[in-house]
């Protein structure tokens, strides 16, 4: 047969009193019910004073792992309690700590095994503020002295590379040196080479001369030169070379030429003037007598007249006079006759 099923319990009314006693024989006036309470921010006291951080052992990872379980545990534990017994639930307090350690463990071991250096600023003594500060300053000293040996290591370097660079600068300027004094020496004995080669090609072009020209007279000496200043010279100087011999000495014809002049010519005495092809004059004065007649050709050593006295003298001798071109004004005969390869 049907049975009809039971009626639904009323729901709990909280301003309803119930008169069922909770955990004693008789209703207790202390005792419930209440509504469920979930804590929040608003209604958690902040927790005050200092917590010692103790150390992690099992990482940040461990942490976070039994904290979660814990607080899921708690706040399980709480909403069965609520559920089952109307109990007001605990009231979970956590530190603003990076770790929560300290709540999960025995202070006196953890106490221990506390870290050396630690996680925050709170509990940390001046010991550790002391070494922590040691630490940093060893340590700014070895990156110091990193950077001042770095800093070395490139002084160094730039110095050998400086020193190479200058002992390579040092061969090639050496080298440039020695160079240039070997160049200089083969220059210099190629001009010595060449001018021993011009001497040798004047002397033989002067020894082909010297067949070709002749001194004017022999048994002479040399008693006037050209440009000698003296008051016996109307011109107040010499003009021409004086050899100066007996009187009667022969006088020849240096090179062959032309007579152009043969007579009295003042101050000079009897001159005779030999023209040669290429236009220079020869004078011969002072002559005693003359050989050879204007107009006649004459050939090198060619007898043209004698040494005498004639003229503006103190003494027998040959008055030579060179006029290049027949200019009126004649050069040194001494020269001239060195550059015929003659040496009066």
């Amino acid at each position: 047969m049907a049975s009809n099923p039971p009626a639904p319990e009323a729901p709990f009314v909280p301003s309803q009193r119930s008169t069922e006693p909770f955990g004693s024989g008789s209703y207790r006036t202390d005792e419930g019910p209440w509504e469920e309470w979930n804590p929040t921010e608003e209604s958690l006291r902040p927790v005050r004073g200092r917590h010692r951080v103790a150390k992690q052992r099992g990482g940040l990872a461990r942490s976070s792992t039994v904290l979660g379980v814990g607080v899921i545990a708690a706040v399980s534990a709480g909403g069965m309690a609520s559920a089952n017994t109307g109990k007001p639930p605990v009231s979970i307090s956590m530190p603003d700590l990076p770790s929560v350690g300290s709540l999960l463990s025995d202070d006196s071991a953890d106490a221990a095994e506390a870290p050396t250096a630690p996680l925050s600023g709170i509990g940390v003594t001046s010991a550790d503020t002391a070494q922590g500060t040691t630490d940093a300053g060893e340590a700014l000293r070895t990156r110091i002295m990193a950077q001042a040996e770095q800093q070395q290591d490139q002084v160094d370097t730039k110095a050998a590379a400086a020193s190479a660079a200058a002992a390579q600068k040092a061969v090639a300027d050496a080298a440039a040196k020695a160079e240039k004094e070997a160049e200089a020496k083969a220059a210099a004995a190629k001009k010595k080479a060449d001018e021993a080669a011009a001497q040798k090609a004047e002397a033989a072009r002067l020894a082909e001369l010297a067949k070709q020209y002749t001194l004017p007279t022999s048994s002479y000496t040399i008693t006037s030169t050209f440009g000698q200043a003296g008051s016996m010279w109307s011109s107040g100087y010499h003009t021409g070379l004086d050899f100066a011999a007996p009187t009667g000495t022969l006088i020849k014809a240096i090179h062959s030429g032309t007579v152009t002049e043969a007579g009295w010519a003042g101050s000079y005495g009897y001159r005779t003037i030999l023209t040669l092809d290429d236009g220079t004059e020869l004078w011969f004065c002072h002559q005693s007598s003359i050989s050879v007649s204007v107009g006649q050709k004459v050939a090198t050593g060619d007898v043209i007249g004698r040494v005498g006295a004639t003229g503006n003298v103190t003494g027998p001798h040959l008055h030579l006079e060179v006029h290049p071109g027949g200019s009126a004004d004649g050069i040194d005969p001494m020269a001239w006759l060195q550059g015929k390869g003659l040496t009066p």
